[in-house]
């Protein structure tokens, strides 16, 4: 009969010396995964998957909605980054919504203001490590509450345009500086669209063209400038799941919406949440140091 081996005091030692290189394991916690509790964590995929209702319902506010409402609890870099690539792929759906043709139509036809989109987003994308927190909270806050404001009080954004490549070149470049600190470009395409009185399809088609290009400059932009890191980009890309559920509940409940109305409520909710985000800017701004 075979006998068991004598455990040999070097086999015990190798033994215990395993044991102790043997990693323990680490509870799950989702804070150590994104640097938010769980209720925090839902709120953020809740506020992504409203922001895609609204947008493919009404076909805009998306990046709005998530800056000023994820600027409640996160920092204003981290609200930045986390909503780059919902934006990023969100658009592309809505760019190719009608084929190839049509998206590249509307990339020729608005070329000046696309090229300075792109090239000014990585100019001020530079900054956006570098600026205070108040200044980042004032600069999402106070474009998006006077826009949605404007546009409550019933006041129309078209401006009278005599030259086109000017206006394209001025508007580009206005979406372009904000756009890369803030993540925010819409506003100034939207007051070119409508002072060159865009049908309604063209106009729907142009923003998801150049949100699209806009958020791919934006997006290498901030790999290089830091805001998408290892800890954000996770982040961001775990929000493009119900940014794109969102966007397709959107665009089933489109036709069965009063969308004037539903328009209306969110521009009050803009307002009230860029607000917020301005007093979150005085408070930071008058706070010692």
């Amino acid at each position: 009969m075979g006998h068991r081996a004598k455990a040999t005091p070097s086999r015990v030692f190798h033994r215990e010396n395993m044991r102790r290189l043997k990693p323990a394991r680490a509870p799950i916690d989702c804070r150590s995964m994104f640097g938010l509790d769980p209720f925090h964590l839902a709120l953020a995929v809740a506020i992504t998957l409203f922001s895609g209702f609204v947008k493919g319902a009404i076909g805009f506010a998306m990046p709005m909605i998530m800056l000023s409402a994820l600027g409640s609890f996160l920092t204003a870099q981290q609200a930045v980054a986390a909503v780059i690539l919902p934006v990023l792929i969100t658009n592309i759906r809505q760019a190719l919504r009608q084929g190839w043709g049509p998206a590249w139509a509307a990339t020729w036809a608005y070329r000046w203001h696309i090229g300075m989109v792109v090239l000014f987003i990585p100019v001020s994308a530079f900054f956006a490590t570098r600026v205070p927190q108040w200044a980042m909270y004032a600069l999402i806050g106070v474009p998006i509450t006077l826009y949605a404001g404007w546009q409550l009080m019933g006041r129309s954004l078209a401006l009278p345009i005599h030259h086109r490549r000017r206006a394209e070149i001025a508007t580009g470049i206005v979406g372009g500086l904000i756009g890369g600190v803030s993540g925010i470009w819409g506003p100034p395409l939207l007051v070119l669209l409508l002072s060159l009185h865009a049908p309604k399809d063209e106009q729907m088609r142009v923003q998801g063209v150049v949100f699209f290009i806009g958020a791919a400059v934006l997006t290498v932009s901030h790999l290089n400038s830091g805001l998408l890191n290892a800890q954000t980009l996770p982040f961001s890309a775990m929000l493009v799941v119900p940014a794109i559920i969102g966007m397709g509940l959107g665009y089933l409940a489109h036709d069965r919406l009063d969308i004037s109305q539903f328009r209306r409520w969110t521009l009050i909710l803009l307002v009230a949440t860029g607000l917020n985000l301005i007093r979150r800017a005085t408070e930071l701004l008058g706070a010692p140091t």
